[in-house]
């Protein structure tokens, strides 16, 4: 079952490698701004980009730190990153690793950080168990990701809701599951921020639904919405089409003890 997931996630992300690049979302969004300002890296600095994707984080450190370390599951995806970055950027190396078993020694780096992507890793205990080894005694580790509301219901419509437009989906956690995930793991919150994040439904949907089937029924299940799920989310519609919906994402800094 596990194989099957990360399979998929690099079949998915594989043919769809350069919408990463230039979504939007994922490349001018305010948290990358953020990073640099709650990191306050060094010049010295070894970083871990956990699941690049597209390379944004990669990039927004690369200027203020040693190296950047930019790993991610589907080579497909990593090889198209690196063609965009190569040319500027001679400090950020590319690793194809999976972000739950880190081919990297214990206490390796000063910094860690994954953004928009633990949505796909099948045991996420894993992933922050791999993340706290890695870093070093005081090392830092920005988590960014969207995350589930705290009302079982409203989680239930929103993971259904990426799970039937991207197959590779496994599921978004709460606030709640996230900080005790990283408590168990040693990891301190030292501050965090909540935004929602509003999608353009057509740009969104065909990032990775493969099928206008597909499309279809991700369209009836935000119709279906209560009207405490259309408020949550801030569906709009207009004559049975979605215009746009919103969803949150939390951005947090952990410092390992």
């Amino acid at each position: 079952m596990e194989n099957t997931a990360k399979e998929k996630v690099k079949e998915i992300f594989g043919k769809n490698a350069d919408k990463y690049v230039t979504s939007d979302i994922h490349a001018k969004g305010d948290d990358l701004a953020l990073l640099v300002d709650w990191l306050k890296p060094k010049e010295t600095w070894t970083v871990l980009d956990i699941a690049t994707g597209g390379g944004h984080v990669s990039k927004t450190l690369a200027p203020h730190t040693s190296q950047v370390i930019s790993t991610d599951l589907t080579e497909a995806m990593l090889e198209n990153t690196a063609k965009h970055l190569r040319a500027e950027y001679q400090n950020i190396f590319y690793v194809v690793a999976d972000a739950e078993s880190l081919p990297f020694l214990n206490g390796t780096f000063d910094a860690a950080v994954c953004r928009i992507a633990p949505h796909h890793f099948p045991h996420l205990e894993k992933f922050i168990a791999e993340t706290a080894r890695v870093l070093k005694a005081g090392g830092r580790f920005v988590l960014i990701d969207n995350t589930a509301p705290e009302k079982e219901e409203l989680a239930e419509f929103m993971n259904m809701t990426e799970k039937l437009r991207d197959d590779s989906h496994g599921r978004c956690l709460s606030k709640t599951e996230w900080r005790q995930l990283l408590q168990e793991h040693g990891l301190e919150e030292i501050q965090s921020a909540d935004r929602k994040k509003t999608f353009q439904f057509p740009s969104w949907v065909r990032r990775t639904a493969e099928t206008e089937e597909q499309i279809e029924q991700v369209r009836r299940h935000l119709l279906s919405a209560t009207e405490e799920e259309l408020n949550y989310f801030q569906i709009r519609q207009q004559h049975q089409e979605i215009e746009s919906f919103a969803i949150d994402e939390w951005m947090v800094l952990a410092e390992k003890k």
